[in-house]
């Protein structure tokens, strides 16, 4: 049975702040969507149930049909528009738009997808919600804060399924690390965390938030990681101030071992 929700999104988080800011993003999607819109829902942590304020705001529109260019400069225009708002989730959307026979299961061709990068105004094409991690995390937990139950838009994801596409962004995360010298320190915490994500899924079929991940990796992985691990989680508080300074060389240089740890438990397990 369908529902449509006028403006759930009043009410979709604990953050007042945040939550008028999703009925603008949602108000605003649906006038320049018009027919074209089906649905816009939170996915990641805040789906999950783990956000806190440091979070991204990660969301999915849902389309009946393609974007068309008209439409996509008419979104850049709202999106510079809320990205101006005075509230630092204005500056920390991130998500895509779908079509909804795109959506409705795994895509082995991984096209890009009409996305809004974290902290961007423009959009770029990128895959990166087009994975079957992001549907499985949308159908079982997403927030509805317009159009139907995510379960009516997604198919259910198999746990085989989930464990081929982790399995596929391990070696995606393996290429990146290897054409890169150093990185930030936030995305090294991320790049430590998303491995310990991955680890997890594998081994339970299922996708945990990053920090329910990085406790679990506490746990099941090889002592020899916790320091790292632990620095990753206590590191998550004000990521915004580290985007731009440098990672630890020898902290880096760590990463890059536990990486090479990660991809022989995954072939191991």
């Amino acid at each position: 049975m369908s529902f449509e929700s006028e403006r759930s999104g009043g009410t979709a988080t604990a953050f007042g702040d945040l939550n008028q800011l999703l009925v603008e993003l949602v108000d605003g999607v649906r006038v320049v969507l018009g027919d074209n819109f089906c649905g816009a829902y939170l996915q990641g942590s805040f789906a999950v149930g783990d956000a806190d304020e440091h979070s991204d705001v990660d969301f999915i529109v849902v389309t009946k049909g393609e974007v068309t260019p008209g439409q996509q400069a008419e979104l850049e225009v709202l999106h510079q528009r809320l990205y101006a708002l005075p509230t630092s989730w204005a500056q920390h959307l991130d998500g895509s738009y779908v079509p909804r026979k795109v959506l409705r299961r795994p895509d082995a061709q991984r096209r890009p997808l009409l996305y809004l990068d974290n902290g961007a105004t423009e959009f770029t094409l990128d895959n990166h919600d087009n994975t079957a991690v992001v549907r499985w995390s949308l159908r079982e937990h997403g927030v509805v804060l317009a159009g139907p139950s995510p379960r009516e838009l997604v198919e259910p994801i198999t746990p085989d399924q989930l464990r081929a596409d982790v399995r596929w962004v391990l070696a995606a995360w393996a290429a990146w690390f290897r054409s890169n010298d150093s990185i930030s320190r936030r995305m090294l915490a991320v790049a430590v965390l998303s491995h310990c994500r991955i680890l997890n899924t594998l081994a339970t079929g299922k996708v945990a938030s990053k920090r329910v991940a990085g406790q679990w990796a506490l746990d099941e992985l090889d002592p020899e990681w916790r320091s790292l691990i632990g620095w990753a989680l206590d590191d998550r508080a004000d990521p915004w101030m580290k985007v731009d300074e440098p990672a630890d060389p020898a902290r880096f240089r760590r990463a890059q071992e536990f990486i090479g740890y990660a991809a022989r438990w995954a072939d191991e397990h």
